[in-house]
C-alpha cells in the first residue's frame, strides 16, 4: 500500500524529533534542563520530542546550542523545512495529467546551472527525443492511470529540457548500459534515441558516461536521481517523488554520483557501447 503524503510528513517530523532527542540525551540533559537552557516552557520541549509541534529554525538552533551541537543545526533545519515536500505521491502530482508534473519543475531547471543525472532505467529526460518521451509517458500514464494529456506532457518535457542547454549550463549524465538496451517504444524509436545520445556527446556543455555491464562494481545500481547544483536532489521512486535537501543526504547522493562516474566509460568507449546497442535493433 502506498504511503500517504500526510503520513510521510509525520514520519519525517518524527525522525527529526528522534534526532533532537538523541542530541539532548548525548548532552546528558533531561527535558526540563534543556527547556531551561533554551528559555522556554517544558511543555514546548515535550511537544517537539513527541512530534506534536514542528520546531522553527530558531528553535532548532537554540536546541542544538543548548546541547553543544551547533554543527548539527543546518542539517536538521533543512530536514525540517523539507518535511512537507519530502515525499509526494505521483498520484497526487499527476492527478490532473502528466503535463503539470513537467511544468512544475521549470523554475528549478531555470535556476540550476549544474545538472547531474544518474539513471539505471531510462534515458535522462533532458536527453530524450520526442518519440522516446512520448512512448515513455504513454506507459507512465497507463500504469498510473492519469488523464490522457501525453501529447501536451511531451511538449512540456521538451520545453523544460531545452533550458538545460541554455546560458552556459552544464549537464553531466551517467547511465547504466541497461538503459541502452531497454526497449522504450519500437526499434525505430530506440535507434533515433540512441543516435541522439551520440549527437549530444559532442556538445561541450554535455558529458555522458555509460557504466558497462562488465564494470567491477564499487557502487550498486540505485534508483534514478538528479542533482540540481548543490542545493537539491530529486529521487524518482515508483510511487513517489522524493526531494532531498538535508546537507548530509545531499553529500551521500553526491558521493554516489562520483562513484558512478568513476565506473563509467566516456568518449570512444561510451560511443562503442551505444553503437553496439544500435546494432542489435532490427
Amino acid at each position: 500500500m502506498p504511503i500517504s503524503p500526510s503520513s510521510s510528513v509525520q514520519a519525517a517530523r518524527a525522525t527529526l524529533a528522534t534526532r533532537l532527542g538523541e542530541l539532548m540525551r548525548n548532552a546528558g540533559l533531561k527535558g526540563r534542563e534543556l527547556s531551561a537552557l533554551c528559555g522556554w516552557h517544558p511543555a514546548k520541549t515535550s511537544r517537539i520530542l513527541n512530534a506534536k509541534a514542528a520546531p522553527s529554525d530558531s528553535d532548532i538552533r537554540t536546541w542544538c546550542r543548548a546541547c553543544g551541537a551547533d554543527g548539527q543545526a543546518p542539517d536538521l533545519i533543512a530536514s525540517n523545512r523539507a518535511a512537507d515536500s519530502l515525499y509526494v505521491e505521483w498520484r497526487r502530482i499527476t492527478r490532473t495529467g502528466l503535463r503539470h508534473a513537467q511544468e512544475a519543475r521549470v523554475p528549478l531547471y531555470t535556476r540550476t546551472r549544474h545538472f547531474r543525472a544518474y539513471s539505471s532505467r531510462v534515458v535522462p529526460g533532458a536527453l530524450q527525443t520526442r518519440e522516446y518521451a512520448g512512448a515513455l509517458l504513454r506507459t507512465v500514464a497507463a500504469v498510473r492511470q492519469t488523464p490522457d494529456d501525453v501529447a501536451d506532457a511531451v511538449e512540456a518535457r521538451l520545453a523544460r529540457s531545452s533550458v538545460v542547454f541554455e546560458g552556459g549550463r552544464r549537464f553531466v549524465a551517467v547511465i547504466e548500459e541497461s538503459v541502452l538496451r531497454y526497449r522504450i517504444g519500437d526499434d525505430t524509436v530506440m535507434a533515433e534515441q540512441l543516435g541522439r545520445l551520440l549527437s549530444v556527446m559532442s556538445m561541450p556543455s554535455v558529458s555522458l558516461g555509460v557504466i558497462p555491464f562488465t564494470a567491477s562494481r564499487t557502487m550498486w545500481p540505485t534508483e534514478t536521481f538528479n542533482l540540481f547544483d548543490d542545493r537539491q536532489a530529486g529521487v524518482e521512486l515508483l510511487s513517489a517523488q522524493v526531494t532531498v535537501t538535508a546537507p548530509s543526504d545531499l553529500a551521500l547522493y553526491t558521493q554516489a554520483f562520483v562513484r558512478f562516474g568513476a565506473l563509467a566509460v566516456h568518449g570512444g568507449a561510451a560511443r562503442a557501447l551505444i553503437t553496439a546497442a544500435i546494432d542489435t535493433l532490427g
